[in-house]
């Protein structure tokens, strides 16, 4: 899995770049062969301004064969925005991976050959049937 970090009003040094990256990566490890890339955008909303929920995490994730997954959180801290963020791509993941294997793969038919033929009880019976029918008609 790919991670790639963007950063929009916030100095993006490469210690900034590293932690965010190992971050996300280590919570969505257990996704690792189910996603092509993962793409994480961190911003300052206030810019240079402090207040609450000033700092904003965007992680959106592609999983192979299917349309990407984006969540967004908003916190006091980078930190807080990143954690947040990446636990809500965590459920997210295991929601989408939860529906996949959960799948229907039936259309609602059955069409197992077996339910057609009569249990073993009554193919037996039907035999011992045509064996003493024989077994009559010989006696005759």
């Amino acid at each position: 899995m790919h991670v790639q970090v963007n950063s929009n009003h916030i100095p993006g040094s490469v210690e900034l770049h590293e932690w965010v990256g190992t971050t996300v990566e280590d919570r969505l490890e257990r996704f690792d062969d189910f996603l092509t890339r993962v793409e994480v955008h961190i911003s300052d909303e206030n810019a240079q301004k402090a207040g609450a929920d000033d700092k904003r995490c965007q992680i959106e994730a592609r999983p192979k064969g299917h349309q990407a997954v984006s969540v967004t959180h908003k916190a006091e801290s980078l930190q807080l925005a990143v954690d947040g963020a990446a636990d809500k791509m965590q459920h997210a993941l295991e929601n989408l991976m939860g529906k996949l294997d959960t799948r229907v793969q039936s259309s609602g038919e059955l069409n197992d050959p077996l339910l057609d033929e009569p249990p073993q009880s009554v193919k037996d019976a039907m035999l011992e049937e045509e064996f003493l029918e024989k077994q009559s008609e010989l006696d005759k």
